[in-house]
């Protein structure tokens, strides 16, 4: 039996004078091998392509993290633009029409840390860009200057809420999860409910339903060595279930 096929967010970066479609392969080892699935590029190309031709080939998408950060227009802030960059607005248009025609599918839905944010915002809410740095929060980044390693090693705790999918499927009611991450959730999304909270009260993981499709997104990074971490393995089962219409 052929496994489902998800689809998976990329990038549009430059390099040099050239720009390629761009997914770190951390994304699709994990999604391959702990979900189960077979991986197929979405392409940041609005302009040569939408979201409702490829999504009846999908079974599901992953919305990947990435450096670059949603355009605030998409969240009612349009002069954020010269302070919050970098942008990819090609990304931005795929995704946002990739999440409404997944969900007028009735197809699963999930997103890591940008893809967390982009979500939130397709539902309506908003993001701030000071959980990096603002005092009365925890520490959402490592310092500046951080090796690779050392930036994935940063983590704190958060807190599952009883009864959701992320308590369930860990069957435990805290998780020390990385972070790395600047933006954070403002608002939270129409329909959305939260499945994990920070210490200083930041949303780090939502679920939700449009119909059929089931939405589950992270604000932490369980590609990252997936196969050193139980729970991060734990993460792409969860994705593999949706993606075969299991119930999560």
């Amino acid at each position: 039996m052929s496994r489902p096929v998800l689809g998976v967010s990329c990038c549009d970066r430059a390099f040099g004078d050239e720009r390629a479609q761009v997914v770190i392969n951390r994304y699709l080892e994990a999604a391959i091998r702990f979900a189960d699935v077979a991986a197929l590029l979405i392409p940041a190309l609005p302009e040569l392509m939408t979201a409702r031709e490829v999504a009846s080939r999908l079974d599901g998408i992953l919305l990947t993290g990435s450096p670059s950060n949603v355009e605030p227009w998409r969240y009612g802030e349009p002069g954020a633009s010269e302070v919050a960059g970098p942008y990819d607005p090609g990304r931005d248009a795929m995704t946002f029409g990739l999440i409404e025609t997944m969900a007028d599918l009735g197809r699963p839905v999930f997103g890591v840390c940008r893809g967390f944010e982009e979500i939130n915002v397709a539902f309506g809410g908003t993001l701030r860009r000071d959980a990096g740095a603002n005092p009365g929060l925890l520490a959402h980044h490592a310092p500046d200057g951080a090796s690779l390693d050392d930036m994935f090693a940063h983590s704190h705790e958060v807190n599952l809420i009883p009864g959701g999918i992320l308590a369930r499927a860990f069957e435990r009611n805290r998780l020390d999860v990385n972070s790395v991450h600047f933006q954070a959730v403002g608002r939270l999304g129409d329909g959305l409910t939260a499945e994990a909270v920070a210490a200083d009260g930041l949303v780090e993981a939502v679920s939700g339903r449009v119909g059929a499709a089931p939405v589950l997104a992270v604000q932490w990074h369980p590609e990252w060595r997936t196969g050193d971490n139980n729970q991060s393995q734990t993460f792409f089962r969860l994705l593999g279930r949706a993606l075969r219409g299991e119930a999560l």
